[in-house]
């Protein structure tokens, strides 16, 4: 099964995502760990935060794409048993 244009790269986004978050989170810690470990614990859980976030919205648009295939499928499938159903009234 080919994958399109689309689903390829919000797979790598997915893929980056994950990434970013995880050597972003260790960069957070260790930039603000100078001003307390408290502070560093606090900027880094932002940090995850708004990163899961933005992976969500990510996977928001996959499942979204394939409902919106999903809904295409079964569409033509009741176009045809409507009209097959239409052709056995006449």
């Amino acid at each position: 099964m080919q994958k399109d244009i689309f689903e390829r790269i919000i797979n790598f986004l997915l893929g980056a995502s994950w990434a970013i978050l995880l050597l972003g989170a260790l960069f957070t810690f260790k930039i603000f760990l100078v001003l307390g470990l408290g502070l560093a614990l606090f900027t880094t859980i932002l940090f995850i935060l708004f990163s899961l976030i933005m992976i969500l919205i990510l996977d928001a648009f996959s499942i979204h794409r394939e409902r919106l295939a999903q809904s295409k499928k079964q569409t033509e499938l009741l176009e045809k048993i409507y009209s097959q159903k239409s052709e056995q009234n006449d």
